[in-house]
């Protein structure tokens, strides 16, 4: 019966929050299990996961794992996946394209922060069009400092070569 459904996750937002925001969204009540890491580490649950891997979610008895799949088939439910085949598949391009900046996002908080050219290629890029946008987020503006600090990293982006070279070929830079 839809409605009566479960999220079992950590107690972060990750990749459970939005699911929580299309089921806040839809005007729907849902059931938060909430998982620490004392609970993962023990590997009960780890083992009914189908991939090993947290979101899990029930829809009555019908249980997903994997925080996309979960979204598709409650987009489906609650009419937001498009008014056909075409738009759907819109919609898929949208969300796979969000899913590469997920990636990109967890690679760079989990495994290589101080590393992550992209990342600080877009913030600069940013500080270019608006200047002030990190202004209220300093671990960002802090994350441009630290590397645009570093020594020949400094060098380069302070370059003639590089202030020569358009951000785009629009010419709204």
């Amino acid at each position: 019966m839809p409605g009566e459904y479960t999220l079992t996750y950590f107690p972060v937002r990750g990749r459970g929050e939005a699911i929580r925001m299309l089921l806040a969204d839809q005007g729907q009540a849902w059931t938060e299990d909430v998982v620490n890491g004392e609970i993962w580490q023990k590997g009960d649950l780890k083992k009914l996961c189908v991939f090993g891997q947290l979101p899990r979610f029930q829809d009555g008895n019908f249980i997903l794992h994997q925080s996309n799949a979960i979204l598709r088939h409650l987009a489906r439910n609650h009419g937001l996946y498009g008014q056909d085949a075409k738009e759907a598949a819109l919609l898929d391009m949208v969300n796979d394209g969000v899913e590469d900046l997920r990636v990109k996002y967890g690679r760079l908080i989990y495994q290589n922060y101080e590393s992550d050219y992209n990342l600080l290629d877009l913030l600069l890029i940013h500080l270019v069009l608006a200047p002030n946008c990190l202004a209220s987020l300093p671990l960002l503006a802090g994350y441009v400092q630290r590397l645009s600090a570093r020594p020949l990293l400094k060098d380069f982006l302070e370059s003639d070569a590089r202030k020569k070279r358009l951000i785009n070929g629009n010419g709204k830079q």
